[in-house]
C-alpha cells in the first residue's frame, strides 16, 4: 500500500490486537456496511492476516455486530445482508477469528409499534424514542451479554475527526490522552477504541476503491449506491488523478422512515437516479412529518393520562385511533405497491403486525382490527389469534340471552392470550378491568 497513513494504521492494529491483557478482550466492531464501517473491517482484517503471515496467533475474538433497525433503507438492507453473509463465509473459509451477529429491537419497541400500535408521534429532534430503543439498547444488550461472557470488551468504532465537529467533540471528549482505548461512555467495563478517526474522506474512498475486499465482496456496489444517492452532483465523483481514487461525498443512509431529519436527500436522489419505486416510500415518509402535529390527529392526553393540551388549545398527546388506523392501512398500501417491483421488502413485519394488534386491544379498540385491515388491502387474512370454531359455538350457546356478552369475552380472551407476544407482561389486570368497567358504562348508557 502506497498511503504511510493507513500502513500506520494497519501497525497499529497489529499492536494493539497482540497486546496481553487478562481477559483478552474481544473487539467489537459495529458495521453499517457504509464507507466508514467497511474501511475499518477491511483494516482490522488485512492487519489480522498479516500477524498469521508472521506467525503470530490470533487468539483475540472479533465479533461483527450489525443492528438492524427494521426500517432500514431497503436498498442498504439488501446490501448488508449479502456482505454480512460473505463476511460469515470468508470467515469460515479463512479461518479468522471473526464472527457476525445483527440486533433488532425488542418487538414492542420498533418503530411500528410505537407509532401506529401506542400511537407515539413520529421523532422530531426533541422526542428521538427511536435510537434509544431502536439502536442503543439493542446493542448495549449485546455488549453486555458479552462482558458478562468475557469479563470485558473493546468496541472499535469507525468515527472519524474529519466527519463533522460533532463527531470532533465527541470523540475528544472521550479519549485518554496517550491513550488508544477510552472507557466506553454507557457500557461499563467496555472500552473504546477508533482507529480510523485521523483518515481523511479522500482516504476513506481510496482504500474502498484500491484495496480489494478482503471478503471477497465487489466495492463497486457500495461506490454505485454511494453515487445514486449523492444529493449534490459536484460531490460524486470528484475530479481525481486516476480510478482508484474515485469519492462519492459524506451520503449518509438511515432509516427510510426517518422525520428527523427534515428531507431525505439519499432516498430523493435514488429515486431521481433510477430507483422509482421507492417513491411511495419517500411520499409516505413525507406526509407523516407534514401530519406530525396536526391537533385533529392526536389526543388531548398522552398515555399514561397526563393532559398534553398547550396555551393555545392544541392536542399534544399520542395519536388517535382513527389516525393509527389509517397510517397501517397506507403502510400496508405502499408495502404492496412496492412488493409489486420488489417481492422481497416487507416494510412491517408479521410479528409487529401481531403485537400492534395487542397494544389495540390494550387501548380499548375492538372495533376495527389489524387484520381486517390487512384483509382490506391483500385480499386475505394475516394468522387469526382468536379461540377456535368449537370454542366459539360453545360460548354462543352459553351468551345466547346476550349476544353482547359473548363480545365482551372475545374482547377478553383476545387481552389475554395476545398478552404473551410482547416481553411485557404487565398489566394485564389493569386492562381486563377497564374493559369491563367500560362495559358496565356502555350498558348502562
Amino acid at each position: 500500500m502506497r498511503n504511510k497513513r493507513i500502513e500506520a494504521i494497519i501497525e497499529e492494529l497489529k499492536d494493539q490486537y497482540l497486546e496481553k491483557d487478562r481477559y483478552n478482550r474481544p473487539w467489537i466492531i459495529g458495521f453499517s456496511g457504509g464507507k466508514d464501517s467497511t474501511v475499518l473491517l477491511t483494516l482490522v482484517w488485512i492487519a489480522m492476516q498479516r500477524l498469521r503471515e508472521e506467525g503470530k496467533a490470533l487468539d483475540r475474538n472479533v465479533h461483527v455486530v450489525c443492528n438492524d433497525t427494521m426500517v432500514e433503507n431497503p436498498i442498504i438492507e439488501e446490501y448488508v445482508t449479502k456482505v454480512l453473509d460473505m463476511i460469515a463465509r470468508a470467515a469460515k473459509d479463512q479461518q479468522m477469528p471473526v464472527s457476525v451477529a445483527t440486533t433488532t429491537p425488542e418487538l414492542e419497541d420498533s418503530f411500528w409499534c410505537c407509532v401506529i400500535g401506542k400511537g407515539y408521534p413520529v421523532p422530531n429532534n426533541s422526542f428521538r424514542f427511536c435510537t434509544e430503543k431502536m439502536k442503543i439498547k439493542p446493542t448495549s444488550k449485546f455488549i453486555t451479554d458479552q462482558v458478562a461472557a468475557d469479563g470485558e470488551a473493546i468496541v472499535l468504532v469507525g468515527t472519524r475527526l474529519s466527519e463533522s465537529q460533532a463527531r470532533e467533540r465527541s470523540i475528544k471528549r472521550h479519549e485518554i490522552k496517550g491513550h488508544r482505548l477510552s472507557k466506553h461512555p454507557l457500557n461499563p467495563n467496555t472500552y473504546t477504541y477508533a482507529p480510523i478517526k485521523e483518515l481523511m474522506l479522500e482516504e476513506v474512498w481510496w482504500i474502498i476503491n484500491a484495496i480489494p475486499s478482503p471478503w471477497g465482496f465487489d466495492n463497486e456496489i457500495l461506490y454505485k449506491i454511494y453515487l445514486d444517492a449523492s444529493a449534490d452532483d459536484y460531490e460524486c465523483p470528484t475530479v481525481v488523478t486516476d480510478d482508484s481514487h474515485r469519492s462519492c461525498g459524506q451520503s449518509r443512509f438511515g432509516c427510510w422512515i426517518c422525520t428527523v431529519v427534515k428531507e431525505d436527500k439519499s432516498m430523493t436522489s435514488l429515486i431521481k437516479n433510477g430507483i422509482e419505486w421507492m417513491q411511495p416510500l419517500l411520499d409516505f415518509r413525507n406526509r407523516l412529518v407534514d401530519n406530525r402535529n396536526v391537533s385533529e390527529l392526536r389526543c388531548s392526553t398522552r398515555r399514561n393520562g397526563q393532559k398534553a393540551v398547550d396555551g393555545t388549545g392544541h392536542n399534544m398527546g399520542n395519536y388517535t385511533m382513527e389516525y393509527r388506523i389509517q397510517l397501517l392501512r397506507e403502510l400496508l398500501t405502499v408495502q404492496k405497491d412496492t412488493q409489486a417491483y420488489r417481492s422481497s421488502i416487507d416494510l412491517i413485519t408479521n410479528q409487529e403486525l401481531i403485537a400492534i394488534q395487542v397494544l389495540w386491544y390494550r387501548d380499548g379498540n375492538f372495533s376495527t382490527t389489524v387484520n381486517d385491515i390487512y384483509n382490506e388491502v391483500y385480499g386475505y387474512n394475516i394468522p387469526n389469534t382468536n379461540i377456535g370454531l368449537q370454542e366459539r359455538i360453545l360460548l354462543e350457546k352459553a351468551c345466547a340471552d346476550n349476544p353482547n356478552h359473548y363480545q365482551l369475552i372475545q374482547e377478553l380472551l383476545a387481552l389475554q392470550k395476545n398478552k404473551v407476544l410482547l416481553m411485557r407482561k404487565y398489566g394485564l389486570q389493569t386492562d381486563l378491568e377497564s374493559r369491563l368497567e367500560s362495559f358496565v358504562k356502555e350498558g348502562e348508557s
